[in-house]
Parts: structure tokens; C-alpha cells; sequence
């Protein structure tokens, strides 16, 4: 298939601590400001970086809003909520959001020590979009060389990250984005959480990017909730 340019939003909105229907009205009011046909949410955004937030499942009800945003738009939101799979295992994921709803597209595969509660991931991901192959990852799956080399041999063009870093790690999201742009040649697409989340992070970084291939800075975003940058690629 031929590919025609991708516009691409990076987002950072503000959230309120495990308030899921808030929050998905805050992300499709968010998809409707972005104005592209991809837009990404940072990890755990759905819910803010609560580790003991109930997990959901696809088809809550609570993301009618922001189903009804993409449809309108016609946008893919990637978006971050803790879920289940019916067996008891919850899992740190990713949702792909569109106007016929929402599907459970990644789970995160390098579970930190601190995140016990979730099963890790069965494996690297990714999700189409006319034609553009974006492969997932979650925050700490981006620090593993391994995790992009494995979601490059699925045949990505993009890998898309969703992030949270404290403030003082604001370097991180920025030094990996650009490692993984040049090791891989592929545009970079990172959404980190800017705010007060939980989890200890009383500050994160925001700092939202998208890199071409080769590791230079299409757009980013300042340190703020509510920011987004947005970027076109070009195949």
C-alpha cells in the first residue's frame, strides 16, 4: 500500500487521579484540539500513573466520549489504562480508540519492580493506519535496545512511546527518542505525562517529541499539561 503523509500528535493532558470518565472527556476534547490522524496519550493516562487503579476493559462504557471524538475526527487515539483480560491479569496497556470503539492493542512488556500488581506482555506489537505501521512501547520498554529492535522486525515505521518521567528525568524521553530514531531509522513518537501524577511523581517531565529518522526534532512540546505537538511524516 501506498502511503500518504501521517499527521501525528504527541499529548500531554491533564488528569485527575483515577477518574476515568473525567478523563476520557479531557482526551477527546484533546483529540479534537490535535487535529491529526494519530494522536498519543501518555502511560496510564486514562486513569493518571495510579498503580492501584481498577483496571477496565475495552468496552467501558466511560469512553463513549472519546470514541464519539475520533469518530468525528476521524482520528486513532493510542491511550494508556491499566486493564484485564478476564483471567485475573491486569496489565499496563495501551488502547487503540477509534469510531467503532476501543481495543486493547499493547500490553507493556518491561514491567518495573514497582509495578507487581501487572503481568508483563506477551510480546512487541504494532497497529496499522493507512498504511503506516506504528509499533508500541511503554515507558521503560523504550530504555531496551531489544524491545525496538524486536517491534522493528515487525516492519514499523514509527515506534510510538508512552511515557511518564519525574521531572529531573527529563532528559531520558529525549536521549532514547533519538537512539531509537538513529539505531532503527524510523520517526519517534513519545507522549510523557506533564503534571502531577501518582506513583511519587508529584512533577513529570512533559517535554512531548516526535523525531525524524536519524534523530532530529520535528516537534516538541514544553513541560506543561494540556501541550501538544504535533508533526508530518513523510514516507
Amino acid at each position: 500500500m501506498e502511503r500518504s503523509p501521517l499527521v501525528i500528535a504527541v499529548a500531554q493532558p491533564p488528569t485527575v487521579a483515577y477518574d476515568v470518565a473525567a478523563n476520557a472527556v479531557a482526551h477527546a476534547d484533546t483529540v479534537r484540539a490535535a487535529a491529526a490522524r494519530v494522536v498519543v496519550f501518555p502511560e496510564l493516562s486514562l486513569t493518571g500513573y495510579q498503580l492501584d487503579a481498577p483496571a477496565i476493559t475495552a468496552d467501558d462504557p466511560r469512553l463513549a466520549p472519546l470514541v464519539a471524538a475520533c469518530g468525528d475526527t476521524g482520528s486513532v487515539a493510542l491511550v494508556g489504562a491499566p486493564t484485564w483480560d478476564g483471567a485475573g491479569h491486569a496489565y499496563i496497556a495501551t488502547l487503540a480508540v477509534d469510531g467503532a470503539g476501543a481495543r486493547v492493542a499493547y500490553r507493556k512488556v518491561h514491567v518495573h519492580e514497582s509495578e507487581q500488581r501487572f503481568s508483563s506482555g506477551d510480546g512487541p506489537a504494532v497497529v496499522e493506519v493507512d498504511g503506516w505501521r506504528l509499533g508500541l512501547a511503554i515507558c521503560r520498554d523504550i530504555k531496551f535496545p531489544e524491545h525496538d529492535a524486536a517491534t522493528a522486525d515487525l516492519g514499523m515505521h514509527v515506534y510510538v512511546a508512552s511515557v511518564v518521567d519525574h521531572l529531573h528525568e527529563a532528559h531520558l524521553a529525549a536521549e532514547r527518542g533519538r537512539r531509537v530514531a538513529a539505531d532503527r531509522g524510523v520517526w519517534v513518537a513519545v507522549a510523557s505525562f506533564a503534571g502531577s501524577t501518582g506513583g511519587g511523581f508529584d512533577q513529570t517531565a512533559g517535554g512531548s517529541a516526535v523525531w525524524a529518522p536519524g534523530g532530529a526534532v520535528l516537534a516538541q512540546a514544553g513541560p506543561e499539561p494540556g501541550a501538544i505537538a504535533r508533526a508530518t511524516l513523510r514516507p
